[in-house]
């Protein structure tokens, strides 16, 4: 098994950030990585949203969306289980916490892991912070 995670706080409200990630078409006004990406069905559990970045076309699938509080993805891949959560926290001063775990599981995930999984979760912190600024405007 393989496993990041990244955080930050911001003033939005976890409402606010959660209305963007729930928007999937407007993901690539603030993840730079990401050319398309298109939502197939409800922001809900089973659905499916097609990813298309400057590298690669993705199917991921959504595992779990509890609303204002996180949503998780899937995709496999060559064997691999890659799943990433993304999970909001109202922090005690008010402040929200923003979080991005990947967990990478499966057939040689010892070895691929520590190959693919930098690579993928290079952008996080990019990619948060530029959540995060939509989200305070």
């Amino acid at each position: 098994m393989w496993n990041y995670q990244y955080n930050a706080t911001t003033t939005a409200s976890p409402a606010d950030i959660y209305s963007l990630w729930a928007d999937v078409h407007t993901w690539p006004d603030w993840n730079q990585d990401l050319i398309r990406a298109e939502l197939q069905g409800p922001f809900a559990v089973n659905s499916q949203i097609n990813m298309t970045t400057s590298h690669d076309t993705l199917q991921l699938r959504l595992a779990d969306v509890q609303e204002n509080e996180r949503f998780i993805d899937e995709v496999e891949m060559d064997g691999l289980l890659i799943r990433t959560t993304h999970q909001l926290h109202l922090l005690p001063e008010g402040l929200t916490q923003v979080s991005y775990q990947m967990h990478i599981t499966g057939t040689n995930a010892e070895i691929l892991g520590p190959q693919m999984g930098p690579m993928i979760t290079s952008d996080f912190p990019d990619t948060i912070a530029a959540l995060i600024r939509r989200a305070e405007r």
